[in-house]
């Protein structure tokens, strides 16, 4: 039976001001403990090391995608404190925020407890992370920020596909439409966005239409009726 991992890493951690790095890592956590709670039927279990580096795992693979999707808004909707345009891994960090590579395989030992995660899965994801990193790399290129990995190719092929055109979709959007984004995953209707966010319901309507709401929700409930 298949299970699902998430290896991600911030892209430009080391270059955003302390003050950033401070607020990231506490919003992380927080988002974390929510995921927990959200979805401790599927036995999720979440990390952050090292200030940048975090790991997700479940025991389905049905809302693997959803909870990457959460991450990805969540931290593409931060508002640096420091915003040097001159600084081109602060752009990098602007335009896609966080690296992320979700694997749907196998794994031996899910011990949130004791925060073990190890099997095949989380092998595939830290591999994906650890071959995309750009840490201490002078010349950083980045053409994608976002993975699939799963033992057949075939499965591999379809779904890495489809992650990759959410990953163009979402590099697109601006901090407020991914909030927003971040939002509509978590089920909230946008009325209650537009009362969270204390913003009029028109904005929260076009920042869902610019982000291609539609496509992506439709993307992601194809993923979650049809993945084993």
């Amino acid at each position: 039976m298949n299970s699902s991992t998430i290896s991600a890493d911030i892209i430009s951690f080391t270059s955003l001001a302390d003050e950033d790095k401070r607020k990231i890592e506490l919003q992380i956590k927080l988002l974390i403990s929510d995921l927990t709670k959200q979805y401790k039927d599927q036995g999720f279990f979440g990390r952050i090391m090292q200030g940048d580096y975090i790991e997700c795992a479940l025991n389905s693979p049905v809302h693997v995608l959803r909870i990457a999707l959460l991450l990805k808004s969540f931290i593409k909707s931060f508002e640096l404190t420091e915003n040097n345009e001159s600084n081109k891994r602060l752009k990098y960090f602007k335009e896609y925020g966080i690296r992320i590579a979700i694997a749907v395989a196998p794994l031996t030992i899910l011990d949130s407890k004791n925060g073990i995660i190890d099997g095949e899965a989380i092998y595939l994801s830290g591999r994906a992370i650890k071959d995309m990193s750009t840490s201490d790399k002078q010349k950083v290129v980045i053409k994608s920020s976002m993975f699939f990995c799963n033992p057949d190719k075939q499965e591999q092929d379809k779904y890495d596909a489809m992650i990759s055109l959410l990953d163009t979709i979402i590099s697109r959007c601006s901090p407020k439409q991914c909030e927003v984004l971040h939002y509509k995953l978590l089920g909230v209707s946008e009325k209650d966005i537009s009362q969270k966010l204390n913003r009029n319901q028109s904005t929260i309507s076009q920042h869902s239409t610019a982000v291609g709401w539609n496509s992506i929700e439709k993307t992601v409930n194809y993923f979650e009726n049809n993945i084993k």
